[in-house]
Order: structure tokens, then C-alpha cells, then sequence
């Protein structure tokens, strides 16, 4: 099957009046509100200063994978605007406490002046290390570093490893979150990375959210590398009603630079022990048509050009959407094929505040079935929830549950676990590749925990009689469908 671009923008385009996530507001007459200075379009809500100012301390301290993570690795960190200059520290770890023999190397410095918050972002990239090596760094300038800090880089060839996976934190990280990432990371001490599936924050360019983001997180993000692909909310329109990235993402990131032009660190692939992962930028694809085209036609590239034993896809939308109203139908037509036909073994995504897990529009309840395609799976890491459609594509569900993923590779086998964060394994599935190029779904969820699909209290509360007899009527026939 030969997908043409004119046509994938054609399905794409179908969603831009919907996907738009500001309208153009009304303009007032003079006679009706006097002049006033335009606020940046950025400025969402009345201008608060940021709860989690910068110090002359480094803070917020990120790994990100890099483009062949064997030898090379990001890191940023913040500083106030008195650290002009700094550096970071690296050496092959020792048990010794010691480090005279470190190499240091100096950073490159990119302002950041909010209406909430002014700062110093510092960025290197660690280059020429030595393949499956526990290295120490710590970061700085002459007066003020960081702890001593470790991390491994990959091998490069097959070695069996774990990630984990989070969807949409979006909000109140600090009292919600915390609990999501910080079991996560006692679950799997030693991940390769953090695949975070976009609407890490809520309210673009509000620096308080960061700031929750990284209290929650601490010090994993220091020694766990990202690997994240934004969400609707990691986008604004400007003054000039153009799509723009949140200003946090690059001096926060250091992703790869192997993606389409104007889609810097957003839209970008990283090969990691024999798994290519890619990350998409499902917001640009929605609503910008030049974006729409490069991507899609990058993204052919790198999957018709993928020597890697495993493939997995993160974007923010769904290709099936577990959220009640919503249908991404523009991405699944154009993408469904394209998945199918380069043999995607695993699609992660968020957006829609709620758990599910399917292979196709109608997805068979058996122990074994085989796979055309990928799995898709949507997921939810923060406190924020909505109704859910329980569509026929589901095999597995979730209402107002905070969760996070496990994803284990091994040669053959590709092994995903769902936890709530309390600790209850809620869904697991295996990929199995067979000899023949064949490949096989292994369904472990039956028997697992009873299935969380009552309403959240908000909905509760605020519902009809009728449209909670509606949802009601909706998850007996997902039930029902399952015997």
C-alpha cells in the first residue's frame, strides 16, 4: 500500500475547525472598552509569579535520551540569571568517593524571561561514551553544583530492558502526580528512560507547573532519562494566531535532532537496544497542514529505512479514542495503514483521561489473537478524569484511575504492564514474534483485577439521571461484549 501525502492531509485537515484550542476572540469598539496594551497571547489567565523561583542552586535537573543512547546523553538544568556561565562534570563511576579525575564540560545557556519567572536553562550533551557504562555527573559553576549523580547508557547491541510510560500528568502534580511517578520509579528502579505521552502540563508557559512537574519527579529525572512528545496543552497560539511550542519545552529538553525542519525535539526517533521508538507531534499534525506533510512523510522514511527488532510510536491523540465524544478519525485513517504496513508493534498515547487497550475498531475478547498491526494503548497518569466511551475497539478499561505502564522487551517478546497507583497490576499483554513473521497478542488481563469503570465523583455528581443511565447502559454492553 502506497499512502500519498496530498491524502493524508486531506485526512488530517477534516479535524483543524474542531482541534483549534483558541478561538479568535471578538473585538471590542472603542466606545465599548477603552485601549489597552494587547497581553502576549501566551498569558492564559491573570499573571502569577512563579511558586518555584530559580536560585543560583542548579535545579531541575533532566536526563534526555540522545539520538544513539550507547554513547551519548542529554542533560539541562536551571540556574537564576546571576549564573551567566556553567558547566557539568562526568567519569566512569567508581565505589570510591572520588573524582578528581572527572571531565568537565561547559554548558550553553539559553535565558528564559516569562512574565512569571526569569531564568538561566543550561544544556550539553555528553558525547564519546563508552557503551553499557554506569557513568557519575554532577552539574554547576564555581560556586554552586549539584550532588554526584549516575546513570548507564545502553549497549548496542540486544540486551533485554525495561521503560516506563506515563500519560497525561497535566495537573496538580504535586499533590497527585508524585504518588504516579514516584511508584513508577520504585516499580523499576533501573528503567532505560520515562516515555511521558504529552499534556505533561496544563497551562502553556506557567512556570508554578514546571516547577510541580519536577518537585514530583525529583531527583528520577536526574538519573532516568525522558523520552516526551507534547500535548495539546505543551501548545498556544502566538500574537500572530501560529501554533508555538510551549517556551519551556527545548531549554528544558535536549532531544534528538533527527526530525523533520520546524519540529525540533518534538518529532524525532531514538534507536535503543534493537527498539526504535519515534515520537509524533499529534497537536502540529492536527492543525498545522505543513507540518502534517513533513511529518508524515518523515515518518515513512523512518519506518521504511528501521533495521530495529521492535517499533513503538508515542503521540499525544489517540488513534482510538477512549474518551466519550471524541474520535480522531483523521488519524486513524491515515495512520492505521501506515502502522500496518511497516509491521508498529506498540502505540502510546494519552489525551483522553482515561485507560484503554485494543487492536482495531472491533477487537476480539480471546486469550490469543493474532496482530495485523499494533496495540494501542491510551493511559492516564494524573488526577484529572472523564467519562469513558467504552467502544468496541477496547479490550481493556479504565474510569478514574491513575496508572502507569511497565513496557519489558525481550527478543521475541514484548511484555506491557498497567498499574494503578496503589500498587494493583490492572492489565498486561504480551507481543510475541513468531518464526514465520507472524505476531501474536497474549491477553493476561482476565483474571487480573475487577475492571474500574464507574463514574469519577464529578460526573457523579453533576450528571442527569438520564445520562447516567446512558453511561450505565454503555458499560453493560462493553461487558456483555466480553462474555
Amino acid at each position: 500500500m502506497i499512502i500519498r501525502f496530498a491524502t493524508v492531509l486531506s485526512l488530517l485537515t477534516v479535524s483543524m475547525s474542531t482541534q483549534a484550542q483558541q478561538p479568535t476572540p471578538a473585538q471590542p469598539t472603542a466606545a465599548a472598552q477603552p485601549a489597552t496594551p494587547p497581553r502576549p497571547a501566551f498569558a492564559q489567565r491573570k499573571v502569577e509569579l512563579t511558586q518555584y523561583p530559580a536560585t543560583p542552586v542548579p535545579d531541575r535537573i533532566i536526563l534526555s535520551i540522545g539520538a544513539n543512547p550507547a554513547t551519548t546523553m542529554g542533560v539541562n538544568w536551571r540556574t537564576d540569571t546571576t549564573v551567566t556561565a556553567g558547566y557539568a562534570e562526568i567519569k566512569i563511576a567508581t565505589a570510591a568517593p572520588e573524582a578528581s579525575d572527572a571531565v568537565r564540560i561547559p554548558s550553553v545557556v539559553t535565558p528564559l524571561l516569562l512574565e512569571d519567572s526569569r531564568a538561566h536553562y543550561h544544556e550539553l550533551t555528553f558525547t564519546n561514551l563508552q557503551p553499557e557504562t554506569l557513568y557519575m555527573y554532577r552539574v554547576g559553576d564555581s560556586v554552586n553544583r549539584s550532588e554526584w549523580v549516575q546513570f548507564r547508557t545502553a549497549a548496542t547491541t540486544f540486551k533485554p530492558f525495561a521503560f516506563l510510560y506515563f500519560g497525561d500528568a497535566q495537573n496538580d502534580h504535586k499533590t497527585w502526580w508524585s504518588r504516579t511517578i514516584r511508584a513508577a520509579g520504585q516499580r523499576q528502579p533501573d528503567a532505560a528512560f520515562m516515555l511521558h505521552a504529552g499534556d505533561l502540563i496544563n497551562r502553556t508557559n506557567v512556570d508554578t507547573e514546571w516547577g510541580e512537574w519536577f518537585y514530583a519527579g525529583g531527583w528520577l529525572h536526574s538519573m532516568i532519562p525522558a523520552l516526551p512528545t507534547p500535548g495539546n496543552h505543551e501548545y498556544y497560539r502566538d500574537d500572530n494566531r501560529k501554533l508555538t511550542l510551549t517556551k519551556h519545552w527545548r531549554p528544558l529538553f535536549n532531544m534528538p535532532l533527527n526530525g523533520p525542519a520546524g519540529l525540533e525535539e518534538v518529532a524525532y526517533y531514538v534507536d535503543y537496544q534493537q527498539v526504535r521508538i519515534i515520537s509524533l507531534s499529534s497537536q502540529a499534525l492536527l492543525l498545522n497542514p505543513t507540518d502534517s506533510i513533513s511529518q508524515v512523510k518523515w515518518l515513512e522514511e523512518v519506518l521504511q529505512n528501521n533495521p530495529q527488532q521492535w517499533t513503538i510510536l508515542t503521540m499525544h491523540h489517540p488513534v482510538f479514542s477512549t474518551g466519550e465524544g471524541r474520535d480522531n478519525e483523521s488519524l486513524r485513517n491515515a495512520f492505521q495503514p501506515l502502522f500496518e504496513k511497516y509491521h508498529v508493534d506498540l502505540v502510546l498515547t494519552g489525551h483522553d483521561h482515561t485507560y484503554g487497550r485494543g487492536i482495531d475498531e472491533t477487537s476480539p475478547h480471546t486469550k490469543k489473537t493474532a496482530l495485523k498491526g499494533p496495540v494501542y494503548v491510551v493511559s492516564v497518569s494524573g488526577p484529572k478524569m472523564y467519562v469513558h466511551s467504552l467502544k468496541p475497539w477496547l479490550q481493556r478499561a479504565a474510569v478514574n484511575t491513575q496508572l502507569y505502564q511497565r513496557v519489558i522487551v525481550e527478543e521475541k517478546k514484548l511484555r506491557m504492564e498497567s498499574y494503578t497507583v496503589a500498587g494493583e497490576l490492572y492489565d498486561a499483554f504480551d507481543i510475541v514474534k513468531k518464526g514465520n513473521g507472524k505476531k501474536e497478542l497474549i491477553d493476561w488481563a482476565p483474571g487480573l483485577t475487577k475492571e474500574k469503570l464507574e463514574l469519577p465523583e464529578t460526573y457523579r455528581n453533576r450528571f442527569t439521571q438520564q445520562e447516567k443511565a446512558a453511561y450505565e447502559k454503555r458499560k453493560k454492553d462493553y461487558l456483555d461484549r466480553k462474555q
